[in-house]
Parts: C-alpha cells; structure tokens; sequence
C-alpha cells in the first residue's frame, strides 16, 4: 500500500511555474484581442457609427466578466450535469478555489484556467457585433450579450470542452473554439439579423469602411492575440503540440490571406487591404479548431480553402437579401465550419490525439464526429439567438429610430463622435482679435 501512495504521488501533477506563467501570457493576448477586434470592426463602419461599434466590443470586457466571475465558469466547467452542464458551487464568485489549488490534470492553477477560459467568454459575443452595425440600441445590445452568454455560450462550451459534455464525450476535436466561439457567434448572428432586419440603404448605400487602416490594426492585433488563442489552448508547453499549433496557426493565416487575395483578384480585378485583413481573419478562424490535429502542410490546405471559401461566402448576402454588415456569417460562421470539418480529412493522427482523418486512413469516422459537432452547436445557436433577439425586439426594441440610424447612431447613443474637427485651426481663433482683424476677416471668407 505504501508503495502505491508513493507511485500516485509522483505521479500527480505538480505546479508549474513555466506553464503557469506561460497560461498568464495567453490570457493576456486573448484579451488583447477583444479591443483589436473593436478596431477591426470600427474601421469598416461608416464614421457615424464607428464609436458605437468600438463600444459593442469592448462593453463585453466589462459584461462577460461579471457574470463568468458570478456563475459562468460554474456552468461551462464544473462538475457535469446530463452532459449538457456543469455546476460546482465552489467556483461561483470563484470563492472556494485554492491559492494554489491545481485544474484537474494539469500544472497550472484553476485560477489560472478560469481567466484563460474567461478570455474566450469575452470575445465571443464581440464577434456577434459585427454582423449588427449602424441599427442596435446599446442598451438592448448589453443585454442581450448578458443573456446570450448564459444560455448559449456557457452551455456550449461545457458541451465541447467539459468534462462530460457530450460532444466532448463524442469525441468532437475543437482545439480552440471552432465550434464553441466562431460557429457559436456566426450562427447567433444569422439568427439576430435574421430578426432585426436590413439596415437604411442596403443594397442602396455604398456603405464603405471610413478607415482601412484601422481595419489593418486591428487584424494585426487579431493575429497577434491569436498565438495566445491557439496556443495556449493546449493548457501548457511540455510536449510540443502547443508548439505545432503556434506554427500552423501562422501558416494556415498565411495561406488563407493570400487564398483571398488570388480570389480577389481573380474575380474584382484588385488586391484590396481590406481582402488582405479579411482573408487573414478568415485563416485565423479556420485553424482554430484544427491546428492540434493538422501537419504545417495540412494547415496550408486548411487556410487556402478557408480563405477562397469565406471570399465566396460574402457575397451571399446580397443574394439572399440577409445583412450581415462586417460579413461575421461569411467569416466567422464559414470559416469556423469549414475549419472543424476539415478536421476529418487532414487529422494526422499525430499531434493532439491518434485520431486520423479520411486523407490518413481514418475513413469518415472522425468527419462523422466533426459534422455533429458543427450542426449541432449551429442550430441551437442559431434558434436561440433569433428567439432572444424577437423577445427583445418585442419588449424593449433592439432597433433605433429610423432618423438615428440616417444620422448617425454615435451620437445618439453615446452623445460622441469618433473624430472632432471642430478645433482644426483653431489657433486662428486664439489670436487677439484687434491686431489681426484683417487675417481674421479673410481667414472667415476662405472659411466659408
């Protein structure tokens, strides 16, 4: 017996100061990621708007992190109930977890893995924003991001990656949030615009970004931000697979950028930033799920596919009449599916776990698993979120007013504007007033 006790004692888990400072990283670059999305998405709004959709973003730093603090690391990682949820009373107000008190299995502290989890919490609704510029009301938006969190994300994501949960028990692959975050938000965000409708002038309005470079920022913060997405989600760095996905989510954004690219090309005749940015998001969103399972090579195909894919997707919502606004459907929701799929066809069997995929010899079997995973997480997404989305509508309004959205909803909603060129010049009027009336008198004639 004593040898026994001995043996599990050394084979339990010790905490890692590496790892645990290594995870702390990540978090940081995940939440780094938020505010770059909000630049991301500000830039490809018409200036009237570009503050409200910076604030749609960045309110969920503030939302989620209450309410995942309160309740949501309870429902998404305690102790599994039905496969569906979890709950465990100790991580509510996360109040009865240990200084040092280890996440089962690993080295590095709960504490640890709840603010690395809380990070993914964040970003997940922000990326629902997008698809909704120009016509939601602030405050509808912060509640239904409250709302949306509780009954979709937290349960989602205890399904692929609690223990229990059923698509975690089925064997679904989703290293970092294909299904849980982009599949999850591209879904929510057909199903609200779905509800709330078009906005003034779609179709009509050239409805151009006011500020590309923004746009670039923002999706290189995204890039950035996203080692710590990827490769953090391995929970350390003992065994190189958090290595392996480091280096394919750069090549799979590589291939994908230039995939649009070519497309564009190809089919506008221009290589545009805002293709460059996309199609660099697009690869992004695509090796999430699968850069644990692919070789670099198998993260080249994964990216270039994407990216034509998610070129493609885009347009599809001029011909179905749906107006996804920053195209969060055809990124987001495309490129999420296409990445979790593709799992099944270039799973090396090498990397993260021993499943293969048809192009290694693993038949459909995994593919099988992955299109339950994808379909599943859609429709309960997408249903839920409609439903929210009319409930508000129904009871509060989720819209503006008609003249706001024409105006602007800037300052409407947040009494700003993103850029004030009320004091340009102003030095002019500083000047006394006696000694340069001559100046002053030209200076109001070329003024007007």
């Amino acid at each position: 017996m004593a040898s026994a006790i001995t043996t599990l004692a050394a084979d339990a888990p010790t905490l890692s100061a590496a790892n645990t400072g290594f995870m702390l990283i990540c978090s940081a670059l995940v939440m780094l990621m938020t505010p770059g999305l909000a630049f991301f998405y500000g830039g490809m709004v018409r200036v009237k708007s570009s503050l409200n959709m910076l604030m749609m973003s960045f309110v969920s730093l503030g939302i989620v992190t209450i309410l995942w603090v309160l309740y949501g690391f309870s429902l998404a990682f305690g102790t599994d109930s039905g496969s569906v949820i979890g709950w465990n009373s100790d991580y509510v107000g996360l109040s009865g977890i240990g200084l040092t008190e280890l996440w089962d299995g690993y080295t590095i502290p709960v504490y640890v893995f709840a603010v690395f989890q809380l990070m993914f919490a964040v970003i997940t609704p922000a990326l629902i924003s997008g698809a909704l510029a120009d016509r939601v009301k602030f405050s509808a938006w912060v509640l239904f991001t409250a709302l949306w969190v509780t009954v979709v994300y937290f349960p989602v994501a205890h399904w692929v990656w609690g223990t229990g949960g059923w698509l975690f028990k089925l064997g679904v692959i989703d290293f970092a949030g294909g299904t849980a975050v982009h599949i999850n938000a591209g879904a929510a965000a057909l199903g609200v615009i779905l509800v709330i409708g078009k906005r003034v002038g779609f179709k009509k309005d050239p409805m151009r970004p006011h500020s590309l470079p923004l746009v670039m920022l923002g999706a290189g913060l995204l890039w950035f931000g996203w080692f710590g997405f990827n490769a953090g989600s391995w929970l350390g760095n003992d065994d190189g697979v958090g290595a392996v996905m480091f280096v394919n989510t750069q090549v799979a954004t590589a291939a994908a950028m230039l995939a649009w690219l070519g497309y564009e090309k190809l089919r506008h005749g221009s290589f545009t930033t805002l293709g460059a940015a996309s199609g660099a998001v697009a690869g992004l969103v695509a090796i999430t799920p699968a850069g644990g399972s692919v070789s670099p090579l198998g993260a080249i195909a994964v990216g270039a596919i994407a990216g034509v894919l998610c070129a493609m997707a885009v347009g599809l919502k001029y011909r179905f009449g749906y107006d996804d606004s920053l195209d969060v459907v055809g990124v987001h929701l495309v490129g999420g599916v296409a990445g979790s799929l593709l799992v099944g066809l270039f799973a090396t069997g090498g990397v993260q776990s021993d499943a293969k995929g048809l192009f290694y010899g693993g038949g459909f079997e995994q593919l099988g698993k992955q299109a339950v995973g994808v379909f599943s997480v859609l429709a309960y997404s997408l249903v839920v979120s409609a439903i929210m989305a009319f409930l508000i509508d129904r009871t509060m309004g989720m819209r503006v007013a008609e003249d706001v959205e024409v105006s602007g909803i800037d300052q409407a909603e947040h009494a700003e504007t993103a850029y004030d060129f009320s004091g340009a010049g102003g030095g002019i009027s500083a000047r006394p007033a006696a000694s340069h009336a001559p100046a002053a008198a030209a200076n109001k004639k070329v003024d007007a």
